[in-house]
C-alpha cells in the first residue's frame, strides 16, 4: 500500500514559494492518482489536513492528520498489510495537481518499501469541494 501511496502521492514538483498565500484551500477535494483508481478526500480544517479513504484498492492503511507548509503537506501512514509505516509528502503544483512521494520507509528491508524508494505519483483532483 505505501508504494501505491507513494506512487500516488508522489514527489511534487516545487513552486515558487508564497510564505504570503494560503494554499491550504487548493488542497481540499477529491484526488486520484494518476492511472489509478486510487482515490482519497482532503479537507483542510484549521491547517489540519483530514484524508479520507474514497477507493483505497484493497489496500489496509491508516494516516494521521496531515501538516501543512505553504504548498506542502506531510502525512504520516501506515500501511497495516504490507507492515510498514512512512511519510507521505505532497506537493501541491497548482490548484489540481500534485506530486506525492515517501521520504522515509521504514522497515526499509520490506518490499513496500523498496519499491517506493524514488518513486513519486501525480494526483489530479477530479472534485473540488
Amino acid at each position: 500500500m505505501l508504494v501505491l501511496v507513494c506512487l500516488c502521492w508522489s514527489s511534487l514538483l516545487a513552486l515558487p514559494s508564497q510564505a504570503q498565500e494560503d494554499l491550504s484551500a487548493h488542497f481540499n477535494g477529491v484526488w486520484t492518482a494518476d492511472g489509478t483508481l486510487f482515490t482519497i478526500g482532503i479537507a483542510v480544517e484549521d491547517g489540519v489536513l483530514k484524508i479520507t479513504q474514497i477507493e483505497s484498492l484493497g489496500f489496509e492503511w491508516t494516516n494521521a492528520d496531515g501538516k501543512l507548509e505553504g504548498n506542502i503537506a506531510t502525512i504520516e501512514v501506515d500501511y497495516v498489510s504490507a507492515g510498514v509505516t512512512g511519510i507521505i509528502q505532497v506537493e501541491l503544483l497548482d490548484a489540481n495537481a500534485a506530486i506525492a512521494f515517501a521520504p522515509t520507509c521504514t522497515p526499509d528491508f520490506m518490499v513496500a518499501c523498496l519499491l517506493a524508494k524514488g518513486r513519486q505519483a501525480v494526483f489530479r483532483r477530479v472534485e473540488a469541494p
